[in-house]
């Protein structure tokens, strides 16, 4: 195996783990631990940072900032990215697209022939659903919200509210979570000492703080965002009881679209909710296992009805 060749796939093995014990990487690449070392002077010379650690637990491994590492992708790993790209031409995230439509044509440069007619023939046949105007996300927020999850963070912001009115922030954030329409930041609220949700689009100028934070008790996001957005902005709450079990109902019913919480193996309670009676009783009849309605009585009434005047037809 020749010098270049040998880096790369050097590069390939450091990429694939935390950590290489150098013999390791010797035995790897079937050279000795002194060819490893210079390797990796190499590669520090190209402008990779390669971190050693000697003793005990230590070894080689491949750290941050320098230059982004060549990715040796399989057949299957390239046709993903490449799809990926083409759907992320089309976000709601701000400066994603151009950067999305940059890096498909540098993949595109380099796929063999063989893979450039998968991803022709797969891009060619998805077409996305128009959504509306939905807002745009600042990519750039959307970075720094995510940093602060990760290292568990706090950050500071401007939000502004439905009504427009804006207020300073200070949060710990806990996770981001996408409903397929909007962005949304799931927090602790230091100020109200309250979990609450933030709308991604109207965040603006968010900053970490420094500070670090331990949750105790953390509420599962997806079901905070599903309260907030497919109950609580609704006038009328329907609870029902269904004759399934939780996790199926999930696969049918999604967050945003009610909330199911689980009674027994064998039943589950579902909240969905509307601004008037018509709607939440087409939702109701589209459930498609046996349930009774629990609240608000007016429903049951009016399922009633329905059911009466479809026996009549």
């Amino acid at each position: 195996m020749d010098t270049a060749a040998r880096l790369l796939r050097l590069l390939s093995l450091l990429q694939s783990r935390l950590q290489w014990d150098g013999a390791e990487l010797a035995a790897r690449l079937d050279v000795t631990p002194r060819t490893v070392r210079r390797d990796v002077a190499r590669l520090r010379s190209l402008g990779y940072p390669v971190d050693a650690e000697a003793g005990i637990g230590g070894g080689y491994h491949l750290g941050s900032g320098g230059r982004l590492p060549p990715l040796l992708l399989e057949d299957e790993e390239a046709v993903a990215i490449a799809v990926g790209l083409r759907v992320a031409t089309t976000t709601t995230v701000s400066g994603v697209e151009e950067a999305a439509i940059s890096a498909m044509a540098k993949l595109h440069q380099v796929l063999p022939t063989r893979l450039r007619a998968q991803v022709a023939a797969i891009g060619a046949h998805i077409t996305q659903l128009p959504q509306g105007e939905l807002p745009t996300v600042d990519g750039e927020v959307l970075v720094t919200l995510a940093a602060g999850c990760r290292d568990v963070e706090g950050i500071r912001f401007r939000y502004r509210n439905h009504g427009g009115l804006e207020s300073d922030r200070s949060v710990e954030p806990l996770q981001i979570v996408h409903t397929g329409r909007r962005w949304y930041l799931v927090a602790r609220d230091r100020d109200r000492q309250a979990w609450r949700t933030f709308r991604v689009d109207r965040i603006a100028d968010p900053l970490l703080t420094g500070s670090r934070y331990r949750f105790d008790d953390p509420p599962d996001p997806v079901a905070l965002i599903a309260e907030g957005v497919g109950v609580a902005p609704w006038h009328i709450v329907a609870r029902v009881l269904v004759r399934a079990d939780a996790a199926t109902v999930t696969k049918v019913i999604p967050p945003q679209q009610g909330v199911v919480e689980p009674i027994d193996a064998e039943t589950c309670e579902l909240r969905i909710a509307a601004n008037d009676l018509g709607p939440l009783l087409g939702q109701v009849v589209r459930i498609p296992w046996p349930f009774e309605i629990l609240s608000p009585p007016e429903l049951r009434t009016a399922a009633q009805e329905l059911g009466r005047r479809l026996l009549d037809s």
